[in-house]
């Protein structure tokens, strides 16, 4: 019997742990994997050498290999809020974060006591399985991922923001429709940034599978391994100013393991620093950016005996451009913001061409569009945005995405610095409960974003045709 739409609210705003799989173990299955894997492609003889990966890579260290602590809406949330700017519908404000709108009751505290999959959740149709793996894996990595960041840099903000809007304005490739090609990258990055000082990036690859785990499952058939190989690939395909600076968290995802939904995390080593950037100006992120033309082919040196060094290829930032790579990080961001929000033209701003710029600078059409219509004071804070209305179990649910307004204000208004000073100064000022008053989960951010989810009120469900 289905639960009715007050028990799954109920169930999204319940603090659930989610179990974290990070040790040497892991580590020496994944190199194994690797190993496999080039093996592989030598006998198909597509490639000759072994593929480049990530080196020094290990577990996650302290208490970032703990259990993570959350509910299912505020994993849910923190998937909307990275992909705003996804390019797989472009629906723009039907808008890609509500994507996350699907899985409401997918998730919840399995046998074990830990986050698992619901009934609902481990039966969607054979072709949704791999869009299911891909969007809640991106859910529960980088819920870990962000914390591991926060852990490392207490005191700083974090920004997701999708890799491939980023590296379109550097090294997208000529054609009617720029694109990345099938050139290998990283899903994500992650900023740990405070406003005047320089800020830290770390290259993120996050994978779901499907995969039965049994106990008489070989440790050397299953996915995650693969996953790890392949994303520690897709990482040392980015660096900033030279090689193997760059930071990154490798995540794979079993969403069926035999203890409820585990996260495989794996880590490497860099500093991945951009330059502080001045808070007018040319220099700031408040300037209109210039798009690149960076080299891909070749583009990243490789020591290999201290006299010699080897070129491979990838997406590299060269040291002169850190600091344009940042105003791009921080603009993106900013986007980003707006589109959570529901904003439509004002989000052009901040793009390139490459990016978008007049994908988004267009009017849309009719019943696709979001638009920045609805308020709600949440707490103390007013927060402008966007709402959807739909039916959970025959019952219509309203779920909203917003901002503080002071903060939309400032975004509108193509003032970046100023929006990322007010948003540092605020951000114990938010409340960190996982419901509200009238409204049944809430996730708020730290950056001043809210995502409410709630049965539609009597009074709207009456006036509605």
């Amino acid at each position: 019997m289905s639960a009715s739409a007050e028990e799954v609210l109920d169930r999204l705003s319940t603090q659930i742990p989610v179990r974290i799989n990070s040790n040497a173990a892991l580590v020496t299955d994944t190199n194994k994997a690797a190993a496999a894997i080039d093996r592989q492609r030598a006998r198909k003889q597509d490639e000759k050498e072994p593929s480049p990966r990530k080196p020094e890579l290990g577990p996650l260290q302290g208490a970032d290999r703990l259990d993570l602590v959350a509910t299912p809406w505020d994993l849910l949330g923190v998937f909307a809020r990275a992909t705003t700017l996804a390019r797989q519908g472009r629906g723009r404000g039907l808008a890609e974060h509500w994507q996350a709108l699907k899985y409401c009751q997918a998730i919840a505290t399995g046998p074990s006591g830990h986050m698992a999959l619901t009934d609902e959740g481990q039966s969607p149709e054979l072709s949704y399985r791999a869009m299911q793996a891909r969007e809640l894996g991106r859910a529960f990595g980088l819920a870990v991922a962000e914390r591991t960041v926060r852990s490392r840099f207490p005191g700083h903000m974090v920004s997701t923001l999708d890799a491939e809007a980023i590296l379109l304005a550097g090294f997208a490739r000529s054609g009617p429709r720029p694109s990345l090609g099938a050139r290998p990258r990283p899903d994500f990055f992650i900023e740990a940034w405070r406003p005047g000082e320089p800020s830290r990036v770390f290259v993120v690859t996050v994978n779901g599978n499907h995969q039965k785990a049994t106990k008489r499952t070989a440790k050397a058939d299953r996915s995650a391994f693969k996953q790890l190989a392949r994303g520690s690939e897709r990482a040392e395909h980015f660096h900033l100013a030279e090689w193997n600076t760059t930071p990154c968290l490798l995540m794979s995802i079993e969403l069926l393991a035999l203890d409820g939904v585990t996260v495989n995390a794996l880590q490497a080593p860099g500093e991945g620093l951009l330059p502080a950037r001045p808070a007018t100006g040319r220099g700031s992120a408040d300037a209109v950016l210039s798009e690149q033309n960076l080299a891909y082919a070749g583009a990243v040196k490789v020591p290999t005996d201290g006299h010699r060094e080897r070129v491979q290829d990838g997406y590299l930032i060269p040291h002169k451009e850190l600091g344009w790579y940042g105003q791009l990080v921080a603009r993106t961001g900013a986007a980003g913001q707006l589109a959570f929000a529901g904003a439509g033209t004002e989000i052009a701003q901040y793009l390139t061409d490459k990016q978008g710029h007049k994908h988004y600078k267009q009017q849309t059409f009719a019943g696709s569009s979001s638009v920045r219509d609805a308020r709600h004071k949440i707490g103390g804070t007013v927060y402008v945005g966007t709402d959807q209305v739909f039916r959970l179990n025959r019952i219509r649910v309203e779920a909203f995405s917003g901002i503080a307004e002071e903060l939309y204000d400032l975004l509108v208004k193509g003032r970046v610095e100023a929006y990322r000073n007010r948003a540092y100064k605020l951000r114990d000022t938010y409340p960190t409960s996982t419901t509200a008053p009238l409204w049944g989960p809430v996730s708020f951010g730290a950056e001043g974003t809210v995502m409410a989810l709630r049965v539609l009120p009597k009074k709207d469900e009456e006036e509605s045709p």
